[in-house]
This record gives C-alpha cells, structure tokens and sequence, in this order.
C-alpha cells in the first residue's frame, strides 16, 4: 500500500514561517481534507506534499523513498498535482488539454491507444467528454476548472493533489466531483483536498487535518477534527456541529 509521508517539515518564505514541524502519514483509499484558515499554510503543504516546493526543513517521502530524490518524469506518474489557481496558456483544444496530462507517459512514438483511452476516461470522469473539442477560452471559469480535473486523472495516478478543487463549480458540479473524489478513493487513489467548505469537509472526508498558524492543530475523523474548540481555534469563530438533511454541517455563530 502507498504511502505518502512528511516529516518534521517546515517552510519559511522570506524569512516568514508558513509550515512549522508537520508530520503526517497518508495513505492510498482514503480521503484526506486539509483545511484551516486563510494562510494557515495549506496550499504550500500540498505543494511540498507534491514535491513541487522543498521545505526549509524536514522530508517528504513516498513510500520509504524521499520525493526529492525521485526523478520529476516518475514522480509526475505517481502524484498529480492540481494548483488553486491553474493557468492555461494556450488557447487550445480541451481534450489537447487533458492529454498533456499523458505526458510522463507518452514516448517517442507519441499517443498509444492506451493513453488515448486513458484521457477518454478522465473526460468521461470528471464529466467533460462534451466539450473535449471546445476550445478552452469559450469555457467558463467552472467548466475549465471540470476540465483541469480531467487532466490531473488521465495520468491515472496513485495519489490526486488538489488545492481548492471545487472553488468556482456551481451546488450540482461540486457534488459531482465530490461523488468523483469519492469512486478515486473508493478504487485505491490517494485522494489530498484543501477545502474551505468545512460542511463538505465534514461529509466527504475520512480524515480532516486542521493547520492553524503552519502547524497542525488537529488530525482525526471528521467528526472529532472540528470540534467546537478546535474551530474556535483555528477560524475564530464559535460554531457547532448540526445534523442537516444531507448529513453533518458547521453551524458558524458568530466570531469568537
């Protein structure tokens, strides 16, 4: 079984700490949601998680082997990455797109019909495959970020990062690509969301980390990770736990 690990890491950026001393252990098959307040530092844990920003201290494993130590082609075939804010340069096709996600794969000969069938799952996955011959600049800002998702699955890799994932999707998108999130879990991927909607937090995950000030304040199931005291903690605010028709949700009183 994978698994992805950090350890002791911190991370300073211009003399400022964003990471203090984080360890965690994650496994494939789950869901993980990392959440806390604005700068607590989670969009740079995923991206060290990722292997795309070293650590000022500290090491990021996966599977016994350090990140660093990897070659960026292997590493890209193992770990997708999907950034908060993903620019698109070119004004192209969106299944041009998602099959950049193929490229630690593709050779010399080009697509093979493996890796074509591959970004044909990833579109039909993150429910995109009607657009695949748009051109990405007639997208709106949701349905280009639907189409990024396609293009971190076509990899098909072990364990999926991504950074604010259904920021920008309207209520019946974020449920599917929570119901989408939920299938990678389910099928043996490695699932790392930063999210701030603590309510799908909540139903979603199987496991919340919470970072308050670059440090982790709180790791357990959902349930036990948002607990009034720690959300006290962590936001400032006093909230609670109520049971909606859907499943639990944060009921935000008022700052604390």
């Amino acid at each position: 079984m994978s698994v992805l690990a950090c350890r002791n890491l911190s991370v300073a950026i211009g003399g400022r700490p964003i990471l203090s001393d984080v360890s965690l252990s994650l496994a494939v098959g789950r869901i993980t949601a990392v959440v806390g307040a604005n700068g607590a530092g989670k969009s740079t844990l995923l991206a060290c998680l990722a292997g795309l920003r070293d650590p000022s201290a500290g090491a990021v494993d996966l599977d016994g082997q350090p990140l660093a130590a990897m070659k960026p082609r292997v590493r890209a075939r193992r770990i997708a990455f999907l950034p908060q804010t993903p620019e698109i340069a070119w004004s192209i096709e969106a299944r041009t797109l998602v099959e950049l996600g193929r490229t630690p794969f593709v050779g010399a000969r080009g697509q093979t019909t493996a890796d074509r069938a591959a970004v044909d799952r990833a579109l039909a996955g993150a429910n995109v495959a009607m657009f695949e011959h748009r051109i990405v600049d007639t997208l709106s800002g949701g349905e280009r970020a639907r189409v990024l998702i396609a293009r971190a699955l076509a990899g098909e890799p072990e364990w999926l990062l991504a950074d604010e994932p259904l920021t920008g999707l309207d209520p019946a998108h974020q449920l599917d690509a929570a119901a989408l999130f939920r299938r990678l879990a389910d099928d043996g991927v490695g699932v790392v969301l930063t999210l701030h909607d603590l309510s799908l937090a909540l139903r979603l995950a199987d496991r919340i980390v919470v970072l308050a000030q670059g440090a982790v304040l709180a790791d357990d199931p959902p349930a036990a990770a948002l607990t009034p005291d720690v959300l006290r903690r962590a936001y400032g605010v006093e909230a609670t736990l109520a049971q909606g028709a859907g499943g639990p949700l944060i009921d935000v009183i008022r700052r604390a």
